[in-house]
């Protein structure tokens, strides 16, 4: 999805000084853009807000350069490159414009299932606008503006509920390789996409298959993915409903 892309990919060094700078000013940290390109996605930075500085590489023409014969080179083909600090970017916080408000999933509460899963939906914190979301032990984040968020939630929840966050899973040496966890989440993701009768399941697909690399799911895994979906769709489900098993 052009999701995957919608922002520019900064190095670790300009991600780290940029939440340097946001905690200095108590900014909260988020995906960056400069001015017009937040404008490119219907928000505005707000007046007044101060840019963030960023490192950025640069070229300079060296003129009157001489080749190795005595001549001068060709100006065009004579280049230093430096770098400079230009203030050019805002993080989502200095900005502004219509409320994002996802709609609920018919059938199906959010917050039951979180509370019921004993997971914590965090505010999204970090610069790669690029992330849909992430998971950290028992707390997930949604980039404000993802995509599919419900898409993205139910991935982030199966990575939780599949142990894949777990300390104590980790220190086992018992996590599956990073490509088969985004086999498993997005798989989950799938499942209750297609279960509630929601958009994304085709994207769900395109990724799995990437993650996949032609490999089959082995057996052990679609348990676990079959088992997780099942969970987070009985969590979120009226209490009615909540016998309700895959088929």
């Amino acid at each position: 999805m052009e999701a995957y892309s919608a922002f520019y990919n900064y190095s670790i060094g300009n991600q780290l000084l940029a939440m340097w700078q946001c905690s200095l000013r108590g900014l909260e940290v988020g995906p960056i853009k400069t001015f017009p390109a937040w404008k490119e996605v219907g928000r505005t930075v707000r007046r007044g807000e101060k840019a963030l500085q960023l490192c950025m590489p640069v070229t300079f023409k060296r003129r009157g350069a001489a080749d190795t014969n005595g001549g001068d080179l060709d100006p065009d083909d004579s280049f230093t490159t430096g770098f400079i600090y230009k203030p050019n970017w805002f993080v989502l916080s200095q900005t502004e414009g219509a409320e994002i408000e996802v709609p609920p999933i018919p059938g199906w509460n959010k917050e039951q299932a979180l509370t019921t899963l004993d997971i914590t939906e965090v505010p999204f914190t970090s610069t790669n606008g690029n992330s849909q979301g992430y998971a950290r032990e028992r707390e997930i984040a949604i980039n404000p503006l993802a995509q599919l968020p419900h898409k993205t939630r139910f991935h982030e929840t199966a990575h939780v509920i599949l142990g894949h966050t777990s300390k104590a899973a980790f220190e086992d040496g018992e996590h599956p390789p990073r490509n088969l966890q985004e086999v498993e989440a997005e798989s989950v993701a799938l499942l209750c996409c297609e279960a509630l009768g929601l958009e994304g399941a085709e994207f769900c697909r395109g990724y799995i298959q990437g993650w996949a690399d032609g490999e089959p799911i082995p057996e052990q895994s679609a348990k676990r993915i079959m088992g997780a979906a099942d969970k987070i769709l009985r969590a979120g489900r009226p209490a009615a409903t909540k016998t309700e098993t895959i088929h």
